[in-house]
Order: structure tokens, then sequence, then C-alpha cells
């Protein structure tokens, strides 16, 4: 699981640009304007390149997606 949540933590930095969710986990990435909605779908659509998950834009909650550690869970619940 180190090295999935190692690949998803690269991923929103690479997106985001911002290197401090390396280190803060929980911090709520739209609340903080990390990720808006467009960098959001460019998540979820490196996601699916990156392991092979699917996860829809509108299937989830914006809350169960916005923090780093619960992007992880959800990508590991689906592995």
């Amino acid at each position: 699981m180190a090295n999935i949540a190692e690949q998803i933590v690269d991923l929103v930095v690479e997106i985001s640009g911002e290197d401090e969710v390396a280190e803060e986990r929980d911090i709520d990435l739209f609340e903080e304007e990390i990720l808006d909605s467009m960098a959001a779908i460019e998540l979820l659509v490196a996601i699916k390149d990156e392991f092979g998950v699917s996860i829809a834009p509108t299937e989830l909650d914006r809350s169960e997606m916005n923090t780093v550690n619960k992007i992880i869970a959800r990508v590991s619940e689906r592995l």
C-alpha cells in the first residue's frame, strides 16, 4: 500500500503543483484551492491510467475524495 500511496501523492503533486500535500495528506484539497473541478477530473483520469481504477466524477461525493488520504483509501478499495 505504501507504493500506491506514494504514487497517488506524486500524481496529486504533479497535477496541483503543490508539494505541501505530500506532507499534509489530510488537508482539504478543494477548500485550500489545491484542486479545482478540472484538476480533480485530471486526477481521476491519471488514476485510471496509472492503476486501472475508474472513478466517475459523479460516483462519489467531493467529501469522500477531498484529501490525499481519502483518495488513497478509495483507490485501494478498488484494486
